[in-house]
This record gives C-alpha cells, sequence and structure tokens, in this order.
C-alpha cells in the first residue's frame, strides 16, 4: 500500500493540473454524516424541508430543521487531516484546486483557496426577493425565519431539491476539470447528478484518475487508475510523507 501511495505522490508531482473532488466521505471523519447510505441523515430526517417548494410554503418548519440539522451540528464540525494536507497540497502547488459537493466549509476552513463549492455552503444566506447574500455571522439565525433587510426570506445558500445548480459554480467547475491531467476523487460514490459527470469527462480528456473511498463507487471500476479503500484521513497523512 505505502509503495502505491509513493508512486501517486510521484504522479501528482509530475502533474501539471491536479484538483481533488471530494464528497461527503471526506467529512465522516469530522464527525458530519453522509446524506445517503447506512448512517446517513435521511435515515434519520426526512429531507422535504430541503425541497424548494416545501421551503417556500413552510419556511418557518424548513429553518427549524435546517438550524438543527445544519447549523447546530455541522456547522461546528472542524477539518480534519484530509482537509488539511488536500489545502497544504495546494499551497505547494501540487494540487491547482478543490471541487467539493459539500456545503460543509471544511475546505474553506482548512485553509484552501481555488475551492469550487458546486453545491454552495452553510456559510452564507440569500435573499429569496432581491438576491442579496449574506454571511452567516451577520445574521441572527434563531429567529423563526431569517429575514433580508428588504423584508424578504433568507434561503441557505445551497442548492436545494428541485433547484437548479448555480451557473458559475457549474462553469468554474467543467472549466477546472477540462484543465485537469490528474483527479483524486475522495468520499465519494459518484451518484449525484450533475457532479458525479465530472470525473468522467476528465477521464475522458485523458486525466489520470486516483481514488480514495472506503467502499467501491460507480468509478472504480470504470475509470479509477489507483483505488484506495481506506479513510481519507490516513490515505492523505500517509500521502504527505511523501511531499515534506
Amino acid at each position: 500500500m505505502n509503495n502505491d501511495i509513493k508512486e501517486v505522490a510521484n504522479i501528482i508531482k509530475k502533474s501539471k493540473y491536479a484538483i481533488a473532488f471530494t464528497g461527503a466521505g471526506i467529512s465522516v471523519e469530522s464527525g458530519i454524516p453522509p446524506f445517503t447510505g447506512a448512517g446517513g441523515l435521511w435515515e434519520r430526517y426526512d429531507p422535504k424541508f430541503i425541497e424548494l417548494d416545501f421551503f417556500y410554503a413552510n419556511p418557518k418548519q424548513s429553518w427549524k430543521e435546517m438550524r438543527k440539522i445544519f447549523f447546530n451540528s455541522m456547522g461546528q464540525a472542524k477539518p480534519n487531516e484530509a482537509h488539511v494536507v488536500i489545502s497544504e497540497l495546494e499551497q505547494q502547488c501540487f494540487i491547482k484546486g478543490v471541487i467539493t459537493q459539500n456545503i460543509d466549509n471544511l475546505h474553506k476552513t482548512a485553509g484552501s483557496k481555488n475551492i469550487v463549492e458546486f453545491h454552495g455552503t452553510i456559510n452564507s444566506l440569500i435573499c429569496i426577493e432581491c438576491q442579496k447574500k449574506y454571511d452567516i455571522p451577520n445574521i441572527d439565525i434563531s429567529v423563526d425565519i431569517p429575514k433580508c433587510s428588504c423584508g424578504g426570506i433568507l434561503k441557505p445558500n445551497f442548492v436545494f431539491y428541485g433547484e437548479g445548480i448555480n451557473q458559475y459554480n457549474y462553469e468554474k467547475s467543467n472549466a477546472m476539470i477540462n484543465k485537469s491531467d490528474l483527479v483524486i476523487i475522495v468520499g465519494t460514490a459518484g451518484q449525484v447528478i450533475p457532479a458525479g459527470y465530472l470525473p468522467f469527462i476528465a477521464k475522458n480528456n485523458g486525466a489520470t484518475i486516483i481514488e480514495v473511498n472506503t467502499s467501491k463507487s460507480a468509478y472504480t471500476d470504470k475509470i479509477t487508475d489507483y483505488y484506495f479503500n481506506m479513510k481519507a484521513g490516513l490515505f492523505f497523512s500517509e500521502l504527505k510523507k511523501y511531499f515534506t
């Protein structure tokens, strides 16, 4: 295993535009459960509270659930070793950027700079009327329904069910993927579309695919060149040894 990690470390060093593509699995070690699968959030909660139509019709109930699930728990999470090492590799210019499907803000907290938060973030809110954005620290989200200065209802700035992907995030992620010659897939099953298509685009362009997942994904037997069946934190702590 260590020889394989040493090999991919050398491949990363030789790459011209390596990126990380991350999903819920990278944040499990930070205490954030995945949304789907065994032990996932949707085994315990009905996700209707983040359906767009439900939110418009029942903002108070929706905010009650979001406050509990996202802001009171996810908002307290800290980056783990995987987030930190990815940030350090970016600072050393070995990784050029991160595309994350996660809304937990942990890549930014860890220090990564060139990030596309494909599905948005819990770190800001947006008015459903005037589109004004607010950073979370500047808004009291303990009230029943947080509101904009214009009186409009504030919605967390992440993608709800029934809502399209932000155009900027979509275009920037595609630009990064098309430029990449190496993609490190971390903690994602590849089942959420359209995000899940991105590594396939990279592979079609000739990129090397390194995958770190605790179980096989939609990528493993189709496009993955190097598969590491291990926790993200352990993989990146081992990988770090070859960059210091």
